[in-house]
Parts: structure tokens; C-alpha cells; sequence
């Protein structure tokens, strides 16, 4: 039977990606007490890179938060990876750091990491109310458009 969480991404219509391997020598989650570090997560779907180029020239905003989203939908499947496939187990999104490829003078980068921010609340409610940095950078690896990481609390 489906757990709370489950059946409620069923209901958005809403479907969790198999968590992607990590791309270098480091790990895509670690646990630590209560707490899972998330690696940042790039705008992988079905195992491709999307979104490569820079927000404010190659993307708008908007389509900026809708890489934001797909970057936040694999950082809950490394959630739901770390937790045995039980996301009913997570207690709350605890922070977000979220890095976005813009141009000189872009300064949405908070309404970009929205898209991320917002796909937490609606999947798990108040328990997706994070902290959160959204910063701009010239660069991220493979030339993506946004790279967010995470750190959630769990029960153990």
C-alpha cells in the first residue's frame, strides 16, 4: 500500500524519477543522525540533460522555476532513495540552496529557485517549508541552467 506522501503525488498527478547516480567521485545523499545532505541536482530527465544555457539569455525566469522543479523532483527521489522508498518518513525540508547560470545583472534568481521552494510545499505541506539561499553564478557543471542541493530531516 502506498504511504500518505505516495498517494498524494498520485493525486497531483505528480511522478518521482528513479534517483540518478552520481556523475563524479562523491555520493547523491548522506545520512547523518536524523538529517539527509543532498548532492546538487541538475535538470536530469530520463537519465538526459535538459536546460543547458543561461537564465536571462537561453531561458526566461519562468522557464527557469520549470528547471528549478525538475531539479527539485530529483533531489525527492535521492530523498526517497535514502529512505528506503518511505517518504512518509521525511519530518520536514529543512533548506535549499539553490545556484542559478544567469547573466550579468539578472537578479530573479529567488523567484527561479521558487520553482523548487514551491514543489516542496506542495508535496509535503508545511513539512516542505525550508531555509533556502538562491544565488547567481557564470557557470554550473554541463552548463545547466540550475543546480539546487538539499538537507531534509528524517524519522530513523
Amino acid at each position: 500500500m502506498a504511504g500518505k506522501i505516495e498517494a498524494h503525488l498520485a493525486e497531483l498527478g505528480i511522478e518521482i524519477p528513479v534517483a540518478a547516480a552520481p556523475a563524479a567521485n562523491y555520493v547523491p545523499y548522506v545520512i547523518s543522525g536524523n538529517q539527509v545532505f543532498v548532492s546538487g541536482q541538475v535538470p536530469f530527465v530520463n537519465g538526459a540533460v535538459t536546460f543547458q544555457g543561461k537564465v536571462g539569455t537561453d531561458f526566461t525566469t519562468e522557464e527557469g522555476m520549470d528547471c528549478a522543479r525538475i531539479c527539485a523532483l530529483n533531489i525527492i527521489a535521492q530523498v526517497k532513495a535514502a529512505c528506503g522508498g518511505d517518504l512518509d518518513r521525511v519530518v520536514r525540508c529543512v533548506k535549499l540552496g539553490g545556484f542559478v547560470n544567469c547573466t550579468d545583472g539578472f537578479g530573479e534568481q529567488p523567484k527561479v529557485i521558487n520553482g523548487a521552494s514551491n514543489l516542496m510545499v506542495e508535496v509535503f505541506g508545511d513539512k516542505g517549508r525550508h531555509a533556502r539561499f538562491a544565488v547567481g553564478t557564470n557557470a554550473l557543471p554541463m552548463n545547466v541552467a540550475v543546480e539546487i542541493d538539499a538537507v531534509f530531516e528524517i524519522s530513523v
